[in-house]
């Protein structure tokens, strides 16, 4: 990922504070999503609005990752037991705790004095969702929440549009479409309540999914070297494996969410932002 940003960027990221601030004095504006691929720069843009926010304008902002959602691996070896193998693997519609998603949603735009709320914490490092001593605690309500994640409003596909496997991880691993079914069920049913509570959607359009593959790649290696080499790189045999779990919902996004998005900012080969739509 760029850094610093680069000056198209800026601009495009300070337009698009510019326009959430306008949008939360007229319309009351609580919670926004950030639905942006896997090294997209979801995490980046929530960052600087949390900054740009409070120094520009005096709002508070809190940025909560889909990801802190995840389940426990234990959890995720039960569906995977009882539904479907591939279920094992965090990612998907299905493997986040939903119901506690909704209620830290619903709660923190109207915490009052003295009321607290536990934001919870996942290990990408381990796999494994940490015990509670480890939640973030939240007493004040924001002016602003950050919901940001890669499949953040968005909505399930059609039934056809199940059957035919995207790749060789759903041909060989999911071929009677258990899987996939289960996730597509999981988006029409709470995951669709989870994204009711947004109030409006950014998009990052990324140019297509071999940028994905790249930019995660990309990820990895630079969170490796952050971490002085604690951190283990996937080979490129199973990053590939693990990227097809987010291949299908990702290219329904392409095409799905410029058209549900109230912002769709548009990024280039470089990473930088090509161009801003709004609804």
């Amino acid at each position: 990922m760029p850094s610093p940003l680069s000056p198209a960027t800026l601009q495009a990221y300070q337009e698009l504070a510019a326009w959430l601030v306008a949008r939360h004095r007229s319309t009351g504006l609580r919670v926004l999503g950030i639905n942006g691929a896997q090294g997209s720069g979801k995490s980046t843009l929530a960052a600087f609005l949390v900054s740009h926010l409070a120094e520009r304008y005096g709002l508070k902002a809190l940025a909560v990752s889909l990801d802190d959602f995840y389940l426990s691996r234990a959890q995720r070896a039960e569906l995977a037991a009882t539904v479907h193998p591939l279920l094992i693997t965090r990612g998907v519609p299905g493997t986040h705790d939903v119901q506690r998603g909704i209620a830290c949603l619903r709660a923190l735009p109207h915490l009052q004095t003295g009321e607290v709320c536990a934001l919870p914490t996942f290990s990408k490092a381990i796999d494994e969702a940490l015990p509670p001593a480890h939640d973030r605690l939240i007493t004040q309500a924001p002016d602003v929440v950050l919901f940001e994640g890669w499949c953040v409003g968005t909505p399930p596909q059609d039934a056809a549009a199940l059957a035919a496997p995207i790749n060789a991880l759903e041909r060989d691993e999911d071929p009677h479409g258990i899987w996939r079914q289960f996730v597509n069920t999981q988006l029409a049913g709470p995951y669709a309540e989870w994204f009711a509570q947004l109030d409006a959607l950014v998009y990052l359009q990324v140019p297509g999914w071999a940028q994905v593959q790249q930019w995660r790649a990309q990820q990895e290696q630079e969170t490796a070297a952050s971490n002085q080499g604690h951190s283990a790189l996937l080979d490129e045999r199973l990053r590939e494996r693990f990227m097809q779990h987010y291949q299908r919902l990702t290219h329904h996004g392409f095409e799905a969410l410029p058209m549900r998005a109230d912002a769709t900012l548009r990024l280039d080969l470089d990473h930088a932002i090509a161009t801003s739509r709004y609804r």
